[in-house]
């Protein structure tokens, strides 16, 4: 895909983010930050029987973080925790730039995150809702699912 697909995704998803807001009723939460930038995000997740029902974030950051956000809400609602934990830890290869072409299909939009590798200093935006979840999708976390 050519480069401009992929910013006109990360464009649409921090302009007209689906997810940013609240999420009354959410079963689990939990706040993550990125100190050296200060995004900070809250992350809800409904989780019923296994699997996530809905999900929502709040918070100020970045444009990559925003859009991060955004994008993987989209990919994991309606997944089991198993397959957001599959979930993430696909997105954290891509990241470190070892994933295969069938790998990244299976991120769908959140593919659209892969050049931030080559740019470190925006790693820890794209990867702070990421983070946050795995935190949430923890057994032992407080408040986990």
């Amino acid at each position: 895909m050519p480069d401009n697909f992929y910013d006109e995704v990360l464009i649409d998803h921090n302009l007209h983010p689906q997810h940013l807001h609240g999420l009354p009723g959410a079963t689990c939460s939990h706040a993550g930050m990125n100190p050296s930038c200060g995004d900070e995000i809250t992350l809800h997740l409904t989780v019923q029987d296994g699997v996530i029902a809905d999900g929502a974030f709040t918070g100020v950051g970045c444009a990559v973080s925003q859009a991060s956000a955004d994008i993987m809400l989209d990919l994991i609602i309606g997944r089991t925790v198993e397959e957001a934990r599959a979930l993430t830890a696909l997105f954290r290869k891509m990241i470190a730039g070892d994933i295969t072409p069938e790998e990244l299909e299976q991120l769908e939009e959140a593919g659209a995150l892969q050049n931030i590798a080559r740019m470190p200093a925006r790693v820890k935006c794209a990867l702070l809702s990421w983070r946050t979840l795995e935190h949430l999708l923890e057994p032992d976390a407080e408040n986990a699912v």
